[in-house]
This record gives structure tokens, sequence and C-alpha cells, in this order.
């Protein structure tokens, strides 16, 4: 499959490993996040299930929130698909919006204690944001094998929702 957003790759900030040619058609790689209850999940918990990553910085900025009220009613529409926003908030910060917004079609994971960030190449590595996730989204089949990737250009706009979603119709 031809990549997807290809012109979407060049990244104004450095990450650690993001390499979209090696993303299509490839399993998703091993993942540890933390839920909003302390708990753990990754891989296993996944399987059978469409994913989307909504991967962002930080919930209290206003772009990040934006995607997280967008992909939200995004994910009413699908089915067997869980939508996963993704940053390095703790999980009460993350729980504490999405119940202020009465956004129930997401589910939010931390990857304040994980490998997240660095599976998946996304950790900030330098400027004023280093050590949070970039922008990014990537969505896996019920195999894990991702049909999308995208490295938002710059960090203050909103991933491409529509390619994102395109994939799963």
């Amino acid at each position: 499959m031809p990549p997807r957003g290809r012109d979407q790759f060049a990244a104004c900030w450095t990450t650690e490993r993001w390499v979209p040619m090696q993303w299509f058609g490839s399993r998703l790689p091993k993942f540890a996040l933390t839920t909003g209850n302390l708990s753990e999940i990754g891989n296993s918990d996944i399987k059978g299930k469409r994913v989307i990553f909504n991967i962002f910085p930080s919930i209290d900025t206003p772009t990040c929130a934006t995607s997280t009220r967008t992909f939200n009613e995004i994910a009413s529409g699908l089915t067997n698909t869980d939508v996963y926003c993704v940053s390095a908030d703790l999980p009460f910060a993350q729980g504490r919006f999405c119940g202020s917004e009465g956004l129930a079609n997401v589910k939010t994971a931390s990857s304040f204690r994980s490998n997240f960030g660095a599976a998946f190449g996304v950790n900030l590595t330098s400027g004023v944001l280093k050590g949070v996730l970039a922008r990014a989204v990537v969505v896996a089949d019920t195999d894990g094998k991702v049909l999308h990737a995208e490295l938002v250009s710059e960090i203050a706009n909103e991933p491409n929702y529509s390619a994102a979603i395109s994939v799963l119709r």
C-alpha cells in the first residue's frame, strides 16, 4: 500500500526515529500506556479491534483539546474501533478534561511511565516541548497492521482527520 500523506512527514521538530516509509503495512510496535485507573495496556489489549492513536503533546493546549473533541465525534460513528488520545499528561488530567467536556467516545492513555513515545518514535527531543509527544495519528486494523500514519508537520496544526478515518471505511 502506498504511503498516505507522504508530504506531511517533514516535521519542524526533532523526534527520535519517525520513519514513515517503514510504518505502512507493518505491525504496531510493542508498547505500553497507562490508563485512567493507572493500569497498563499494550498490544494484547487492542487485539481484534481497529485502533486510532491520536497522539499529542498535552491535553491542556487548544489544538490538542480540539483534536480530542473531534476524534470523540468521529468515534461515535465507528464500529469495532477504539480511539486512544495519547499524551504525556497524567491520566488524571486527561480524565478531568474528558469528564468536564462530556467526551465518552474516546479513551485516554498516558505515556508518562511507558515506552510509547520511544516505540512509536514520537518523543520530542529538542525545543521547548522536549520530553512530550509530537502530534501524530496512527491507525491500525484488527491485526495491528498500520493502515495510516501522519506526523503533523506543524505542532500547532490539527491532524488530517479525513485521511485517518478514510482507511477504516
